[in-house]
């Protein structure tokens, strides 16, 4: 549950910065829009990830898969949201009103992907005593038998 909290937290979080940060780097260091915009979000999304790691979901480390499952589900939100954006005005969906929709299909899209996939629990530990205890339970049994 705290988790789920922790992660709104976090999103809403740099909803708020990303505006100044985009404004640094355009308004003030004069940076072209579409530089800025991808410097601003890069660094936004390289934050968000490394808050989300360790304190929502734990981590004492980030890991590159993780790094790049995370990317993966950002650039995936992302296109959900362009597509919903421009899709529902072609059915008569005012386009403002088709972003906000867009931006909930998004989030809705990444707190899945975040918790079903990028964090996900791996039971890589339990698989391992699992293989392993067969071989130790033949071994004492071979043993017993010399």
């Amino acid at each position: 549950m705290w988790a789920i909290v922790r992660w709104w937290i976090v999103g809403g979080a740099f909803a708020v910065i990303t505006i100044p940060l985009l404004y640094l780097l355009h308004d003030v260091w004069g940076l072209p829009l579409p530089i800025a915009t991808l410097i601003g979000g890069e660094a936004a999304t390289l934050c968000r990830f490394l808050i989300n790691d360790r304190w929502v979901f734990g981590n004492r480390f980030p890991t590159w898969r993780r790094l790049i499952e995370y990317h993966v589900a950002v650039l995936s939100g992302s296109l959900i949201w362009y597509a919903v954006t421009n899709l529902l005005p072609q059915w008569g969906v005012q386009y403002l009103v088709a972003s906000v929709i867009g931006q909930l299909c998004s989030v809705g899209w990444s707190m899945v992907t975040n918790f079903a996939w990028v964090w996900r629990q791996r039971p890589v530990a339990a698989t391992l005593v699992a293989l392993a205890e067969p071989t130790v339970s033949v071994i004492a049994v071979e043993s017993a038998e010399s």
